[in-house]
């Protein structure tokens, strides 16, 4: 379980294919406190750490990563060279300072637009049918790892939406976010609490 709130940044700096894909991922964290079989979500997706070694500050772990989750996650995300937003399984305890994320990919979305206004930026991303539903106004949803606060949503004849969040000067220094163009793909997991409300409502009606 994770809340969205990034604590690093990683850089993939080996992809060998074992089967699945074997990732060294390089990043800031101390190595003695990620412990083999722990989980750390990678730009939204959770991944189960199978070695890990350097010095607090300069370190590296290593994970599997399976054609499933590859299929499910944006097109060469697992290359070399790509950043990655990072965070740390939750534990109890700990402040939840977004919302309640599980690491598990709904979808891949697309940035629609991407312009500066008041010092932040503000962005539109379309969302599949599919998942369109389950986003709302004011509701949490994770893009790349990161909780966001939707602002707005305009729903589209086709069944897809875009929807509008801002990213403040912080949120843009400390993810890729900041990175983020018009044409870009992101990993999308919806709220888990609009999930059961949709599964709940359906059984309804």
């Amino acid at each position: 379980m994770f809340t969205g709130i990034i604590t690093a940044i990683g850089t993939i700096v080996n992809v060998e294919r074992r089967g699945d894909l074997h990732i060294r991922i390089a990043c800031p964290y101390d190595p003695d406190k990620m412990a083999i079989g722990a989980s750390i979500a990678c730009s939204g997706v959770c991944l189960t750490v199978v070695d890990r070694g350097g010095e607090p500050g300069d370190s590296w772990f290593a994970v599997d990563v399976s054609d499933e989750t590859v299929s499910c996650s944006v097109p060469d995300q697992w290359s070399k060279g790509r950043r990655l937003n990072l965070e740390q399984a939750l534990k109890v305890g700990d402040e939840l300072g977004g919302h309640i994320v599980t690491g598990h990919v709904d979808c891949v979305g697309e940035v629609k637009m991407a312009k500066e206004e008041g010092g932040s930026t503000r962005m539109a991303i379309r969302a599949p049918a599919e998942y369109s539903p389950f986003i709302a106004a004011k509701g949490s949803i994770t893009i790349d790892g990161v909780s966001l606060t939707v602002n707005d949503i305009r729903d589209r004849a086709d069944g897809t939406c875009d929807f509008a969040l801002n990213i403040i000067p912080h949120t843009g220094e400390v993810t890729t976010l900041g990175t983020l163009e018009e044409g870009s793909k992101v990993n999308l997991e919806i709220d888990v609490l609009a999930r059961y409300l949709k599964r709940m409502e359906s059984l309804r009606g």
